[in-house]
C-alpha cells in the first residue's frame, strides 16, 4: 500500500507538471510529444521550468504537510492558503481559489468559499483519500476542506467521487471506476450522468478527439472529471495516459493531476516512467510526504 500511496502523490504531481504548459490552450492531440516542456512565452506559467508543477500540486502538498505534521484543521489550511496567495506564490491559481482567497484577505476571515463548480476543489482532497482508513471519515474531512474555497454541492460531489476512486484503487478493490461512478450518481445526478456518458463513449470506441468535443475540457468538475474518467479507461500504458492527458487542452494540469493520481494509486510508484520521476520538481519531498501520510494511516488503522 505504501508504494501505491507514493505513486498516487507522485503521479498527481507528474500529471500536473506535464499538463502545466498546455493549461488553457487548445487541444493538441495531433502534436503530442512525450516528456516535460516549458510553456510558451506569455503563458501564465511561462516562468516555470520543465518539470515544475502548478497550484494543484502546491495545494496537495500544503494539505498533506499539515496532516503529516498533525496540525491540520480547516482554519489552519485556510490561513496557510491565504498567506500563500497573498505572497503571489500560487502558480496560475484556480479562479475560485483566487476569489475565495481575495474574500478571506478582504474580510479577514478564515473561510470564505464561493459557490463554484471549478475543479480546483479536487487537489486538496487527495491526501484525505490516503490518510484515513475509514472512507467515510476521509470523505467528510475532504469535503470540509473543499468548503474553504468551494461551497457548491457539485464540487462536494466531485470531491466525494475522487476520494472514492483513489481509496478503492489504493486498497485494490475490484473496479474502482465503477464504485466512483456510483458515488457520483448518488451525490449529483448531472455529474454522475456526465461521467457515465464519458465511460460509455470510451466503451463505444469513439476516437479521443471526437470524445473530447462531446465531453469538454473546461475547468468545471462537470467536464474535468468526465474527461479524466474517459482517459483512464482508454489508455492503459502509463506513458500514453500521461501524455494524452497533457494535450487535451483546457484544464490540462488538473486533468493530468487526476489521471496521474489514479495511475499511481492503482499501479504503484514503479508504474510511473522513471525519467518523468527523475525530472519532477520536489520528487523527494513528495515521496517523503507520502511515507508520512502512510504512517498516519497505519496509526489510525491500529487504533
Amino acid at each position: 500500500m505504501l508504494e501505491r500511496m507514493k505513486g498516487c502523490m507522485l503521479g498527481a504531481a507528474v500529471g500536473d507538471a506535464l499538463g502545466m504548459p498546455n493549461e488553457s490552450t487548445m487541444p493538441g492531440l495531433t502534436k503530442m510529444r512525450y516528456g516535460y516542456r516549458r510553456a510558451y512565452k506569455g503563458h501564465p506559467n511561462d516562468s516555470l521550468a520543465a518539470g515544475q508543477y502548478t497550484d494543484d500540486t502546491q495545494i496537495m502538498i500544503l494539505v498533506a504537510t499539515l496532516l503529516a505534521d498533525g496540525r491540520y484543521t480547516d482554519e489552519r489550511y485556510a490561513l496557510a492558503l491565504k498567506e500563500f496567495y497573498a505572497r503571489e506564490a500560487l502558480r496560475f491559481p484556480d479562479g475560485s481559489v483566487s476569489a475565495a482567497c481575495d474574500h478571506m484577505l478582504t474580510e479577514k476571515t478564515h473561510s470564505c468559499g464561493v459557490k463554484s463548480t471549478t475543479a480546483g476543489c479536487l487537489p486538496p482532497a487527495l491526501p484525505f483519500a490516503l490518510a484515513f482508513p475509514d472512507i467515510h471519515e476521509g470523505t467528510e474531512r475532504a469535503v470540509r476542506a473543499c468548503s474553504v474555497t468551494h461551497t457548491h454541492p457539485a464540487a462536494h460531489a466531485a470531491v466525494s467521487t475522487f476520494i472514492t476512486l483513489l481509496y478503492h484503487a489504493i486498497h485494490e478493490s475490484p473496479d474502482p471506476v465503477t464504485k466512483a461512478l456510483q458515488q457520483a450518481q448518488n451525490e449529483d445526478e448531472v455529474l454522475g450522468g456526465k461521467i457515465h456518458n464519458a465511460i460509455e463513449l470510451e466503451k463505444d470506441g469513439l476516437e479521443t478527439e471526437t470524445a473530447l468535443l462531446k465531453i469538454g475540457n473546461d475547468v468545471s468538475v462537470y467536464q474535468t472529471l468526465p474527461i479524466a474518467f474517459f482517459l483512464i479507461n482508454r489508455y492503459q500504458l502509463p506513458a500514453d495516459l500521461l501524455t494524452v492527458a497533457a494535450y487535451v487542452g483546457g484544464n490540462t494540469d488538473t486533468i493530468g493531476f487526476l489521471c496521474g493520481a489514479y495511475l499511481g494509486a492503482s499501479k504503484g510508484r514503479d508504474a510511473i516512467p522513471a525519467d518523468l520521476l527523475e525530472g519532477l520538481e520536489d520528487r523527494q519531498r513528495i515521496e517523503i510526504l507520502a511515507q508520512r501520510i502512510f504512517d498516519i494511516y497505519t496509526r489510525k488503522l491500529e487504533t
